[in-house]
C-alpha cells in the first residue's frame, strides 16, 4: 500500500472530527501535524467537551489559518459520546460526498496517514461502505520511546467485530457511503461502548470493505489520562482478563447487542442473523453458550485471545 494521494483539485474532501477535552497541553502538536498532510483538502470538526484549560484558545489559533469548526461536546464524561454527538451533527458542516476522518487530541498524525487510506478505498465500487485503519507507533507522554502496535493476522469481518474491536479510532477513515452509513446508524443508537469499535460493528455488519494497513500511521502517545490505552504489554493483557473475569466484557456485548440491532435493517442478511444468534447465545445456558459459539465461528485475532473468548462462555461472561 502506498502513501502517494490523489492528486490536488481531485483529492476528496475530508472532514477530521476532533474530539477535545483538557487537551491543551498536546493539543498544538496534534493540530500542527494535521496541517502537514500531504492530502489537503480537509476541514477539522473540533467539538469541545468543556474544557478549562488551554484547549480553546489552541483551537483558535489553528482556525485563524486553516478550516476548523468549534462545536460545544454532550459533556456526558466520555469521548464516545462525544464523537457520536459529531457523527450525529456532521452532515450539517460537511459536504454529502465528504470523507470522515477520526482524530484524538494527543497523537501525532504522519505526514501521508490520510491520503493512506484514501488509496486503500479509493477503488471500492460506489455506494459500497469502505474503512481504513492501521497500526501504530505507541510512545510515551514525551515521545522518548517508541513501539509498534499489535498485527492484525486474521481476517477482518463481522466475526471478529463482535467480539473484538482491531480498528483503533484515531486511525479510521471512512468513504462517503460509510459516512453516511454510520450517519444514519448514529441516530437510531442509544449507547456504544466505544465509537470505534462500534464503527467496526456496523461497516462490517453492512457488508462493507475493511483496510487494515499493516504500516503505522501516526504515534499514539500513551499517558495517565488515556481513556483506553494500548493492549500490547503484559500488564494490558492481565487488565484484560480481569475484566472478562469481572464481567465487563459480559456487559459490553448486552451493549452492543443493543447498539446493532437498532441497526438491524441496515446489515446484511446474514450478518443480522449471526447478531440475532449472538444475542441468543448471550442468555443462554452453558451448552447453549458453547454450542452457539461453535456454530457461529467467531474469532479474535491471536489464538490466546480467542481461548480467553471461550473461556468466557464456559463462565458466563460473554
Amino acid at each position: 500500500m502506498t502513501g502517494t494521494g490523489s492528486k490536488a483539485g481531485t483529492e476528496p474532501h475530508i472532514g477530521i472530527l476532533l474530539a477535545v477535552y483538557n487537551g491543551g497541553s498536546h493539543l498544538r502538536e496534534q493540530l500542527d501535524s494535521i496541517a502537514r498532510q500531504d492530502h489537503s483538502d480537509w476541514q477539522v470538526l473540533a467539538s469541545d467537551d468543556g474544557s478549562t484549560d488551554s484547549s480553546a484558545s489552541e483551537l483558535d489559533r489553528f482556525a485563524a489559518a486553516h478550516r476548523l469548526t468549534r462545536l460545544d461536546g454532550p459533556r456526558r464524561g466520555n469521548s464516545a459520546d462525544n464523537f457520536l454527538s459529531m457523527i450525529r451533527r456532521s452532515g450539517q458542516h460537511l459536504p454529502d460526498d465528504a470523507w470522515i476522518s477520526f482524530c484524538d487530541q494527543d497523537d501525532i498524525w504522519l505526514p501521508d496517514k490520510l491520503s493512506r487510506g484514501v488509496v486503500a478505498l479509493q477503488d471500492l465500487p460506489e455506494g459500497r461502505p469502505g474503512l481504513y485503519c492501521s497500526r501504530t507507533w505507541i510512545t510515551d507522554e514525551t515521545l522518548s520511546t517508541r513501539r509498534l502496535s499489535m498485527p492484525r493476522p486474521r481476517p477482518t469481518g463481522f466475526r471478529n467485530a463482535l467480539v473484538q474491536n482491531i480498528a483503533s479510532g484515531n486511525t479510521i477513515l471512512l468513504n462517503p457511503a460509510a459516512a453516511r452509513l454510520i450517519r444514519a446508524a448514529a441516530d437510531e443508537v442509544a449507547e456504544v461502548v466505544v465509537h470505534d469499535w462500534w464503527l467496526y460493528q456496523i461497516v462490517t455488519g453492512a457488508g462493507g470493505w475493511i483496510a487494515h494497513d499493516d504500516a503505522p500511521t501516526l504515534l499514539y502517545r500513551q499517558h495517565g489520562v488515556n481513556q483506553i490505552g494500548a493492549n500490547d504489554t503484559t500488564l494490558a493483557r492481565i487488565r484484560r482478563v480481569r475484566q472478562l473475569l469481572r464481567g465487563d466484557f459480559r456487559k459490553w456485548n448486552r451493549i452492543n447487542i443493543a447498539a446493532l440491532t437498532a441497526s438491524a435493517h441496515r446489515l446484511t442478511p446474514q450478518n443480522r442473523a449471526r447478531l440475532e444468534r449472538f444475542a441468543e447465545i448471550h442468555d443462554a445456558g452453558l451448552w447453549g453458550r458453547l454450542s452457539g459459539l461453535a456454530r457461529l465461528r467467531l474469532y479474535r485475532q491471536s489464538n490466546a485471545s480467542t481461548i480467553a473468548l471461550w473461556v468466557s462462555a464456559l463462565l458466563g461472561r460473554l
